[in-house]
C-alpha cells in the first residue's frame, strides 16, 4: 500500500459522489441521445424496472438527470441504434453496448464467474444446465425461427417461487436467465412489460466488440468503472454496485491500481475508522475544486431504484439518510409511502414524497411530503421542490398535480 491517503471534507466528498452521479449543475435545455449515453456510461447501469406507480424507474432516473427528455430516444438507443441493451448486473439494467467486452468475459465463465457472495446459485446454475440441456436445445433452436415471448414457447410453464428461486418460474423462463448470463440469448425487444427473447448473435450489431477481456482485465476494469460512478467507494460499496458480486480477487485488484496510482486512498475527515475508502485519479481534481465553491447545487427527486439509493448502508455512512424501500414491506409497516421517492437539495437529501400517478384524470397524486430533521425550511427550497414536482408531472404526462395536508408546514405555501 503506497503513501498516505489524500483527505477530504465529508462536505466535498458528499459533492463527489453528487457530481458524478449527474444530480448537480444545470439539466441540458436539450437532452440527445449523446447525453442519455453519457448518462449511462457514468452511472455503469441504470436499472429497468417496468413498474409504473409514476413512471418505469429507468425512466425517472433519466428524468432526474436529463430533465424532461424524450422517452423514444431510450427506444431508439436499445432496438434501433443498439448502443444500449439489457443485462443482469444482477438487477435488469440497461448498459453499454460498447461495454460488451466486459459482459463477455463474465458471460464465457458463467456460472464460475459467480462469487460466494451469490450464495449457492453459482452450484444451483451448474445442476439445472446440466439437467436440463436438452431445454437449452430446444430454446435456441426455437429462437433461430426468430425472437420470441416467454408464452410462445412450447415448454412454459409457470410455477410457484421455490425456496432460494429468483423469482416465480417457469424451467423455460429461468433457461433463459441462463443463457442471457451465458451471453447466447438477449431481450430483443418488449410486447408491453413482456421481453422479447432472440440470440445474441443476430441482434447485436457488427461494430460490437466481441473479444472478450481477460478475467483479470474485467476486474480491474469494473472496478474502476464503480468507483468513478460512485465518487468515493468502499470495498463494499464497490462490489454492491457494478457488477455485483462478480469480484473473485478485489483486494488484489485494488492494491494494484492503488500502486499504479490509479486509485488513491482517501480519509473522509468525520468518518474515521470505517475501512478503505477509494477515489479515482482522475477525479482527485474535482474532488479538490468541490471544497472551494464550484459545486452548483440542484434539486433532484430519485426513483426507488436508482443508483444514488442503490445500497442503504452507503446512504447512512455518508449521507446520514436511511432510506427502505417500502413498497415491499406490508401497509402497516410503511412510515413514508408506497413507491417513495428521496428529495435531493445540492450535497444532502433533505426529503421524500409519496406520488401516484392517476392516468384516470391525468393527476399526478402527491400522497405525502416528508421533510429530513435538518431540512432547510427556506421558501426558496420548497419552490424548487414545487418546480422539480411540476417538471415530474409534466413528464409522466400528468395535466396536474393535487397534493394532501401531508406537507411540512414550512413548505405548504408552495405545495397545494
Amino acid at each position: 500500500m503506497s503513501g498516505e491517503p489524500l483527505t477530504a471534507s465529508l462536505e466535498s466528498v458528499r459533492r463527489l459522489v453528487v457530481s458524478k452521479q449527474h444530480l448537480s449543475g444545470r439539466l441540458p435545455s436539450r437532452p440527445t441521445s449523446d447525453s442519455l449515453l453519457a448518462v449511462v456510461r457514468d452511472l455503469a447501469y441504470v436499472q429497468w424496472d417496468p413498474v409504473s406507480i409514476v413512471a418505469p424507474s429507468h425512466l425517472l432516473t433519466c428524468w432526474a438527470r436529463l430533465g424532461e427528455f424524450r422517452p423514444a430516444l431510450l427506444e431508439q438507443l436499445l432496438w434501433h441504434d443498439k448502443s444500449l441493451f439489457e443485462h443482469w448486473t444482477p438487477m435488469a439494467s440497461l448498459v453499454l453496448a460498447e461495454d460488451y467486452p466486459l459482459y463477455l468475459s463474465l458471460m464465457r465463465r458463467y456460472p464460475e464467474s459467480l462469487t460466494r457472495s451469490w450464495g449457492n446459485h453459482r452450484e444451483r446454475a451448474k445442476r439445472f444446465l446440466s439437467q436440463h440441456a436438452d431445454l437449452r436445445k430446444r430454446i435456441l433452436r426455437d429462437l433461430r425461427k426468430g425472437p420470441r415471448s416467454i408464452g410462445q414457447f412450447e415448454d412454459h410453464r409457470t410455477s410457484k417461487r421455490n425456496a432460494g428461486e429468483w423469482s416465480a418460474s417457469s424451467d423455460v423462463s429461468l433457461m433463459l436467465f441462463h443463457l442471457t448470463m451465458t451471453g447466447e440469448v438477449m431481450v430483443v425487444g418488449h410486447e408491453g412489460a413482456q421481453n422479447v427473447w432472440g440470440l445474441s448473435e443476430d441482434f447485436l450489431p457488427d461494430w460490437v466488440d466481441r473479444d472478450p477481456l481477460s478475467e483479470e482485465e474485467a476486474e480491474r476494469e469494473a472496478a474502476q468503472r464503480a468507483i468513478r460512478a460512485l465518487g468515493v467507494a468502499t470495498p463494499r460499496e464497490i462490489t454492491l454496485y457494478f457488477p455485483r458480486g462478480r469480484y473473485d480477487h478485489l483486494k488484489q485488484t485494488l492494491e494494484r491500481l492503488e500502486e499504479e496510482a490509479a486509485i488513491h486512498r482517501v480519509a473522509v475527515e468525520g468518518l474515521a475508522h470505517q475501512g478503505q475508502q477509494y477515489v479515482h485519479h482522475q477525479d482527485v481534481p474535482l474532488l479538490e475544486s468541490l471544497g472551494t465553491g464550484r459545486f452548483e447545487p440542484r434539486l433532484s427527486l430519485v426513483p426507488p431504484f436508482d443508483n444514488m439509493v442503490y445500497c442503504q448502508s452507503r446512504g447512512n455512512r455518508l449521507f446520514g439518510f436511511d432510506y427502505i424501500r417500502e413498497q415491499f414491506l406490508p401497509k402497516e409497516k410503511r412510515k413514508f409511502g408506497t413507491y417513495v421517492l428521496p428529495i435531493v437539495w445540492g450535497e444532502k437529501f433533505i426529503g421524500r414524497i409519496d406520488p401516484r400517478l392517476d392516468k384516470t384524470v391525468g393527476t399526478l397524486q402527491i400522497n405525502a411530503v416528508h421533510a429530513e430533521p435538518a431540512a432547510p425550511r427556506e421558501r426558496a427550497v420548497a419552490e424548487k421542490i414545487n418546480e422539480t414536482i411540476s417538471s415530474l408531472a409534466r413528464f409522466v404526462g400528468a395535466k396536474k398535480v393535487q397534493y394532501t395536508s401531508r406537507v411540512p408546514p414550512a413548505w405548504r405555501h408552495e405545495l397545494r
